[in-house]
């Protein structure tokens, strides 16, 4: 005979997205460990009993909210692989952070930068699992210029590693200039100023033929 389910508790009395939501928007004002439980039951307009039933202790809560800023890993790492060459995924992830980091409706800069800029040791895996998150991007966006080497579409000599590695950086430090308040606009300048170091006589080409920079890849580091 079958056994029934086991009940798992009474169903939840809130909107779970909504608070998630709201979970974020806090993580991403405050920080991480600078963020209590009481802040976050404030915000998200609920009891602590129902956020450790809904979402586990404070630390998965803020993994969760991680996902929902950045994102399914694959979706962007199908970006960047499907991006018509490196230069445009790079442009793509550049201006799409600048875009985040200026919002009107959320606070400056990037979630990842801001909430876990500092923090203790007891804290460590939580800076991992960011950090991790960022390799990632880089790891792929570093297979997609390494594709355009192979293809011809940047010159012998161009280095995968360090053309990632400047995408990364420049997407971290646009999150400390819009969180010392650095218009959308300056942003955007940043970001041509930096690719103007991408190497290859195509990528010049896509440059003028590319006016508007596409902001798919949001969220990047």
């Amino acid at each position: 005979m079958d056994t029934p389910p086991r009940r798992t508790g009474r169903p939840l009395s809130f909107d779970r997205n909504a608070a998630l939501q709201q979970a974020m928007l806090t993580f991403w004002h405050h920080g991480y460990e600078t963020t209590s439980v009481a802040e976050l039951t404030a915000a998200m307009g609920i009891s602590a009993p129902s956020l450790y039933a809904a979402f586990g202790d404070k630390k998965q809560l803020f993994l969760q909210a991680v996902r929902l800023y950045a994102g399914d890993p694959a979706d962007v790492e199908r970006a960047i692989a499907g991006a018509p060459t490196s230069f445009h995924a790079a442009r793509a992830l550049m201006t799409g952070a600048a875009t985040t980091y200026t919002g009107e409706a959320t606070p400056k800069g990037c979630l990842l930068a801001s909430a876990t800029a500092s923090g203790s040791a007891a804290a460590a895996d939580v800076q991992d699992a960011v950090a991790a998150l960022r390799r990632g991007i880089e790891a792929c966006l570093r297979v997609r210029i390494e594709r355009d080497i192979q293809e011809g579409v940047l010159p012998p000599g161009s280095q995968a590693a360090p053309l990632a590695g400047l995408v990364l950086a420049v997407t971290q430090g646009m999150s400390v200039l819009a969180r010392e308040g650095a218009s959308r606009a300056s942003l955007l300048a940043v970001v041509e100023a930096a690719l103007r170091a991408w190497p290859g006589s195509k990528a010049e080409d896509a440059r003028r033929g590319d006016g508007t920079a596409a902001n798919a890849a949001e969220h990047s580091a």
